[in-house]
């Protein structure tokens, strides 16, 4: 289970004074302004105001994660007022004083106009969460922040005093966080916040010894303290609106480009997925793109351990690659849509905090490159960038924001959906022990895990709780776009063989059952790596193969808020 560094912030007063670039008033507060209220923290907590020493490396750790979620209460802007600052001219008033002189401190202040924001509740808290692994190299580094963290004391202006407390909490738990969820996203959209990056501590630590020396006594003139300069930014989103995920997409061409490559989709969409993933970690391409060993082994392959040792999930960004079914007409009288091969292979980020250029620069080279099978190794396709996603009617399914989405390959449950072994109860031989209340029951509960699985996969591929809660899921093993086979049948990768596939049908509704437009891709479950989970738009109006048009038709709809996926 993803596990989370949480950082919790309590003002003891209802506003915050922080500013943006430009002046603006900013909420909620930047991770880089916490980062810096940490580095504070840690040079106060030991005593090392003069030259920072013990929680170096815990704070080098740090500024190298991924940007956090944050959860944050509402905050209004509050009323503009102004003061007066007393401006730094002791010794022109002392001067004046020294003569019988009338001089006044009034007479030199500078007017400042402050409009803080005001949060609802004084109560209320701001938590910034940082995906982790803990394990033997960072539980030194989360030790040390956790103890700095709880020696914050101001976050904003000096009057931004703070209580600050910190823990490492499951993904299950952060749903008990009140407040609204800002989501960093993989570009500067949405609202646009500072965020530490690789060599921040360094400039912070370049910053406090120019303080300490910008009156030095052999230096005749006042050495002014240079500006921060090493940081990054991160466009973060509330998680009930969602940004476009970013992806390059690809045609599989033949070798002498005459046509598509077609693969079928139910016995041979991993062996596509595995052909690109391995085209994108050959030596010569990668040797290319200039990535660090470690860059390739986690967000390519998915390893997060070390060559050798038992495998750990990844906790930051990781590359999905996805294969594509086309979805077409095979009648040209009749404009009904079939799901059929895969001829097109999307590569997708998961987690946020890629680097920049990471997948542009990926793109450019895999444009181009021979798919080569495992087993006979010859060249059966060739990746060709699709430069105009908006010319190409098959990704429109795909990508464009729509309410209504169906499945075209099955989800893997992230999850065993019968831990209780109650389908046992349910054979022949147990049937004849149930009355009808005990096996509607047992039907309830087992519906009931299902449901929670799903929410959870939803969460999991980077969709808000409020999202995945509030979202009507409907499941079968038939699918729901014709030319899709049963669930059963399609090939996933062997991990994921022991847990059970089913088709999906989703309709995103907000806190108040209307219906939202979500944008694609969407990929969800296990397997999600390899194009397991893929989703298609319904068209709207237009019910799915098999399901009569009345709502609320299939049994296995739910809307019910109570499942939600962190129970």
């Amino acid at each position: 289970m993803q596990n989370y560094l949480c950082v919790t912030i309590r003002f003891l007063d209802d506003s915050f004074h922080g500013r943006a670039d430009g002046g603006e008033p900013e909420w909620p507060p930047s991770p880089l302004r916490l980062y810096q209220a940490l580095v504070a923290a840690a040079a106060a907590r030991w005593n090392e105001r003069e030259k920072l020493g013990y929680a170096v490396p815990a704070l080098r750790w740090l500024e190298q994660q991924c940007s956090p979620m944050i959860i944050a209460p509402s905050c209004a802007k509050g009323a503009r007022y102004r003061i007066y600052v007393p401006d730094n001219v002791g010794d022109l008033v002392g001067r004046s004083w020294s003569k019988r002189g009338a001089a006044s401190f009034s007479e030199y202040r500078t007017e400042k106009d402050v409009e803080p924001m005001r949060l609802a509740d004084a109560n209320d808290e701001v938590h910034y969460c940082w995906p982790v692994v803990v394990d033997a190299d960072s539980e030194a580094a989360l030790t040390t922040i956790l103890t700095a963290a709880r020696s914050i004391t101001h976050l904003g202006w000096g009057i931004d005093m703070v209580v600050a407390d910190a823990e490492i909490r499951p993904i299950d738990s952060l749903v008990k966080f009140r407040g609204l969820r800002w989501e960093p996203g993989p570009y500067d959209s949405g609202t646009v916040l500072r965020v530490p990056t690789r060599g921040t501590l360094d400039n912070l630590i370049q910053r406090h010894t120019a303080f300490l020396k910008r009156t030095s006594l052999s230096e005749s003139l006042f050495q002014p303290v240079p500006a921060l300069a090493t940081f990054s930014t991160s466009g973060y989103h509330l998680s009930t609106t969602p940004t476009n995920r970013p992806f390059v997409a690809f045609s599989l061409r033949q070798t002498d480009d005459h046509g598509f490559s077609a693969f079928d989709t139910a016995r041979h969409s991993m062996t596509v997925a595995a052909m690109v993933r391995h085209a994108s970690s050959s030596p010569k391409l990668i040797h290319s793109l200039g990535w660090p060993e470690e860059d390739v082994s986690r967000i390519i392959l998915g390893h997060a351990e070390d060559r050798g040792a038992p495998h750990q999930p990844v906790a930051g960004p990781r590359l999905a690659f996805i294969p594509v079914p086309s979805i077409e007409s095979r009648n040209k009288t009749s404009n009904d849509k079939v799901v059929g091969s895969v001829r097109r292979v999307l590569v997708v980020p998961f987690g946020s905090g890629l680097k920049s250029g990471y997948l542009s620069d990926l793109a450019r080279l895999l444009d181009g490159q021979d798919l080569i099978e495992k087993k006979s190794p010859k060249t059966v396709a060739v990746l060709s960038r699709i430069q105009s996603i908006a010319t190409d009617r098959v990704l429109g399914r795909y990508l464009e924001p729509s309410s209504t989405w169906a499945t075209v390959t099955p989800v893997v449950l992230p999850g065993y959906d019968d831990p209780r072994k109650l389908r046992r109860r349910l054979s022949p031989e147990g049937l004849s022990e149930l009355d009808t209340e005990e096996k509607k029951i047992i039907l309830k509960k087992l519906d009931q895990r299902i449901d929670y699985l799903l929410r959870k996969a939803i969460v999991q591929s980077g969709f808000s709780p409020e999202l995945s809660r509030n979202a009507e899921i409907d499941w079968r093993g038939a699918g729901y776009w014709p030319g899709t086979e049963s669930a059963s049948r399609y090939a996933v990768p062997e991990q994921h063989r022991r847990y059970r596939r089913l088709h999906v049908r989703i309709t995103w509704r907000d806190a108040n059952h209307a219906p939202i437009s979500i944008p694609g891709p969407i990929c969800i479950g296990g397997g999600k790596y390899s194009g397991m989970g893929l989703f298609a738009s319904l068209p709207v109006g237009v019910p799915p193969v098999g399901v009569p048009a009345s709502a609320g038709s299939n049994p296995h709809s739910t809307t019910n808020k109570e499942n939600h996926p962190t129970r």
